[in-house]
């Protein structure tokens, strides 16, 4: 079962990282699927989307969670039956879910790629990361950034959002691997705790 990493973060906050190393019919094994997500994976044309659903089953049952726990709000956002807040993400080879019985919580994997140094001015003031030299550095500080930014954007909810306009990531030291999200929107401003953490060539960003 590969189970890839756990991270306690709090005595009611947990996130659970799997890397993918089966196969479809592997992962369709001892798990079961809602009329709704037998629809969603059956419309899926590609084997690496279908294999991220699925292994996103087999965390849920790690939180003693089932399919048939997870709603949908009319933004798409994820919801737990039970109260608790949940959030999800998929990246290649890599799934993993975070769940808080207190806080809403947001999470994101990417993998670090240079196509992200092409992009980063629509999600980020490029100006402020000039001074890195090493590309890179470069690449994975742009990949926690759009990562925090997704997380928060996760747990924001709505579609009204714009990662350049509404949602700053403090700067940070890649040793502390943590910083803070701020989401100014409305007149209001909110701040969130990041953490981030790199493996295999990936970034995983989580915030509460």
């Amino acid at each position: 079962m590969p189970l890839f990493k756990t991270l306690t973060v709090s005595e009611t906050t947990k996130v659970i990282i799997w890397k993918i190393e089966e196969t479809i019919e592997e992962l369709q094994k001892s798990i079961s699927l809602s009329d709704y997500s037998q629809q969603r994976i059956d419309a899926m044309k590609s084997a690496l989307h279908q294999k991220g659903f699925l292994s996103i089953r087999h965390i849920l049952k790690e939180f003693n969670l089932q399919d048939v726990d997870l709603h949908y709000d009319e933004h798409g956002k994820p919801h737990l039956k039970d109260g608790r807040f949940i959030s999800m993400t998929h990246s290649f080879e890599f799934t993993a879910v975070i769940v808080s019985e207190e806080k809403s919580v947001g999470i994101d994997i990417e993998k670090q790629r240079e196509k992200i140094l092409k992009i980063a001015h629509k999600f980020t003031p490029i100006e402020e990361y000039k001074t890195i030299a090493n590309v890179s550095a470069l690449i994975a500080k742009l990949t926690i950034v759009w990562g925090a930014k997704e997380s928060l954007y996760k747990i924001y909810g709505k579609k009204k959002l714009l990662f350049l306009h509404h949602i700053y990531i403090e700067d940070f030291n890649f040793e502390d691997e943590k910083t803070t999200g701020i989401i100014r929107y409305e007149g209001t401003e909110t701040n969130y705790q990041v953490h981030f953490l790199e493996f295999e060539d990936f970034t995983c960003v989580y915030a509460y």
